[in-house]
C-alpha cells in the first residue's frame, strides 16, 4: 500500500482500496482531508480554521504516552488531528468514544462509540454511521502515523453532539482496522491507545 496523502476525497473511496468487494456509498459524515505517514516520510497537511480547541494525550495499556490528538472548531466542523508513535504498522481504527475515562489496560471504561443519534456503526452501513466514527489511520513500519480529518458530526460547543456532555468523551485508537460495516465496533479489535478529550486553555 502506497497512500502518502489523500485530500478532498470521500472516505468511502479510501476504504475501497482495502475492501474492494464492498459496495461504495457516500458517507453522510463527510471528511475533507486525511494525512498518513507510511513507508517513507511524506509532507503533512493542514486544514485551515480556528476556534475552540481540545486535546487528548494518547496512552497505551502500560501508561506510556504514544501520541496526541487535537480537536479544533473550524466553522463547518471539527478538525481532528492525531499523531502517534510506537504502534504496530498497518491500518488502525480511530473512534471518539462516549465516556471520558481511559482505564488501562483494556480501556473499556471509555464505553462504546460516541453515538447521540443512536445510529448503527460504519460509513458503509445504511443505518450509520456513529457520530464518533472516523476513517482508519495508516501507521508506518517505524510505528509512526499522522491523521487529519474534518467532521461535522461532533462539536466542542454545547449541544446534543458535544463531546463535552455529562460524562465527557475519549479518543481511542484500536489495534485493528475498522471494516466500516459491522455494528457496533467495525471488528476493530482491542483498544491500543486511549486519551480523554480535555479543554485546552
Amino acid at each position: 500500500m502506497t497512500l502518502l496523502l489523500a485530500k478532498l476525497i470521500d472516505v468511502s473511496k479510501i476504504d475501497m482500496k482495502y475492501f474492494p468487494n464492498s459496495k461504495q456509498r457516500h458517507a453522510p459524515l463527510w471528511v475533507v482531508a486525511i494525512c498518513a505517514w507510511l513507508l517513507v516520510a511524506g509532507p503533512g497537511c493542514s486544514l485551515s480554521g480556528s476556534g475552540e480547541r481540545s486535546t487528548a494525550d494518547l496512552k497505551d495499556k502500560d501508561g506510556k504516552s504514544v501520541g496526541m490528538a487535537s480537536f479544533t472548531e473550524a466553522g463547518n466542523g471539527v478538525r481532528v488531528r492525531v499523531e502517534v508513535n510506537g504502534l504496530s504498522a498497518g491500518l488502525h481504527a480511530v473512534h471518539i468514544h462516549a465516556v471520558g475515562k481511559c482505564e488501562a489496560p483494556a480501556f473499556t471504561s471509555a464505553g462504546g462509540h460516541f453515538n447521540p443519534a443512536q445510529k448503527k456503526h460504519g460509513y458503509k452501513n445504511p443505518e450509520g454511521p456513529h457520530a464518533g466514527d472516523l476513517p482508519n489511520m495508516l501507521v508506518a513500519k517505524d510505528g509512526s502515523g499522522r491523521f487529519e480529518a474534518l467532521t461535522d458530526a461532533v462539536t466542542l460547543r454545547p449541544g446534543p453532539n458535544s463531546v463535552f456532555d455529562a460524562d465527557g468523551s475519549a479518543l481511542v485508537v484500536h489495534a485493528g482496522v475498522d471494516d466500516n460495516t459491522t455494528d457496533p465496533t467495525g471488528n476493530a479489535g482491542d483498544r491500543a491507545a486511549c486519551g480523554v478529550i480535555m479543554v485546552r486553555n
